[in-house]
């Protein structure tokens, strides 16, 4: 239908949401109250259908906080237009909201003996992947189908990275630098001897037995001493893995070394 409009819901729609609502399901429905709550949330995502200016149909896309996965909650069509793809057009909205959102897959379930919702939902890429058991009022079971929404679509070329593998068992980060180091300046030394001059330089970590380990302060600040423009993305502060030291010097140490490194590294970037 060229003349179906799609847009997000408003309060204005309440009333024929709830119309619609009760049109189409006998139970499980969706109360007043209830869309009501769905449109003051601003992270979920109600989509409406209209068609010269009625609204004909929906999809509550919900996008919990926690997860990077979307899931439609309830979709309807009115029995007026369907078969004429409303319902694929309310679903692909969804998916796009989802996607702007950063969410990766779209759930969704659907009562095992609905058949055409079950052949449209495998004809736009779901796939089954679970059941619900005794899901609707009426005992009924859900099948669960889930399609991965967003994808990674490079854009730009990106340099040759030379592949290095690390020939120790605590040099992998060393390794890694020296591959990114490589990829950006064709002159940067590939060998064992640089990564493990690397690997004495960025050691900022000590082990309960073997060798210590390399930081991300420690390999931004080698990087940044080479002339490359470092960044270091720290998911906690302080000196990392401190619990796993028993040494009260070691600990010592371990938090000199890390003050230490936040002095030095200047001009590099340190995002906690």
């Amino acid at each position: 239908m060229t003349d179906l409009l799609l847009r997000q819901a408003t309060t204005d729609d309440l009333d024929a949401l709830v119309r619609l609502e009760n049109l189409c399901f006998d139970e499980d429905r969706i109360s007043r109250r209830s869309f009501r709550r769905f449109l003051e949330v601003p992270r979920d995502r109600l989509m409406v259908a209209t068609l010269n200016g009625e609204l004909v149909g929906y999809a509550l896309v919900l996008m919990n906080a926690a997860t990077r996965l979307a899931r439609i909650y309830s979709i309807a069509v009115s029995p007026s237009v369907r078969g004429r793809g409303a319902g694929e057009k309310l679903i692909r909205a969804a998916e796009q909201e989802a996607v702007e959102a950063g969410r990766i897959v779209m759930r969704l379930e659907v009562r095992e003996d609905n058949h055409s919702a079950i052949g449209l939902y495998e004809r736009l890429g779901y796939r089954q992947f679970g059941t619900y058991r005794d899901y609707y009022e009426d005992h009924g079971n859900a099948l669960r189908f889930e399609r991965r929404i967003l994808f990674y679509e490079p854009s730009g070329n990106f340099p040759e990275v030379p592949y290095y593998p690390q020939t120790t068992d605590f040099s992998c980060g060393p390794a890694a630098l020296i591959m990114a180091m490589a990829a950006l300046d064709e002159g940067q030394a590939v060998s064992t001897l640089e990564e493990l001059k690397l690997w004495r330089e960025a050691t900022t970590i000590f082990m309960l037995a073997g060798h210590g380990g390399c930081g991300p302060h420690g390999l931004a600040l080698s990087a940044w001493n080479r002339g490359f423009h470092a960044s270091a993305w720290i998911s906690k502060e302080g000196a990392l893995f401190k619990d796993t030291v028993r040494n009260e010097d070691k600990k010592r140490v371990l938090e000199l070394v890390h003050e230490g490194f936040l002095h030095d590294i200047g001009q590099t970037e340190i995002e906690l």
